[in-house]
């Protein structure tokens, strides 16, 4: 992939493999199953990272966090993509507007649907994947840890 040309969905599927890893990687440690990994635009990895809540007990600890932190100090993020399991939740799409990250991907928004529009209208390119695998694998959890997810979301 060329850091100028367009991300494609097939591009974005396989950018999409690392954060389903991590969202797995979550579950198998007790977790929320989302993953998250932020790519420079030319798809070398900057960072990954889970959703990691309840191993740390720190409500701060989102994917999206932990990938953005994972990947370290930079002058500029717009010519980044975070790739995200799940649609991002007010927390860490205010980090996708603060840091003005470039595009996000999406794996999923059947489950939860959050601030992707929001960060759409005010520049970022999104790509909804609404990838079966990411679905189920939440949806699954939801299933088995409702409270666990309620707190998660904030409800």
């Amino acid at each position: 992939m060329s850091a100028n040309e367009p991300l494609t969905a097939v591009a974005a599927r396989e950018l999409l493999a690392v954060a389903l890893e991590e969202a797995r990687a979550g579950l198998a440690e007790g977790g929320i199953p989302i993953g998250a990994a932020l790519f420079h635009r030319d798809g070398t990895l900057l960072g990954r990272g889970h959703n990691r809540r309840v191993q740390d007990d720190d409500a701060s600890t989102h994917a999206e966090t932990a990938a953005f932190r994972n990947a370290g100090r930079r002058r500029h993020y717009v010519d980044c993509v975070m790739v995200t399991t799940l649609s991002p939740c007010w927390y860490c799409s205010g980090l996708i507007r603060q840091f003005q990250i470039g595009t996000v991907v999406v794996g999923e928004t059947e489950n939860f649907v959050g601030g992707h529009d929001w960060v759409a209208a005010h520049g970022t390119e999104v790509i909804i994947l609404d990838d079966p695998a990411c679905t189920e694998l939440l949806g699954r959890f939801i299933a088995g840890h409702p409270e666990l997810w309620y707190e998660d979301i904030g409800l």
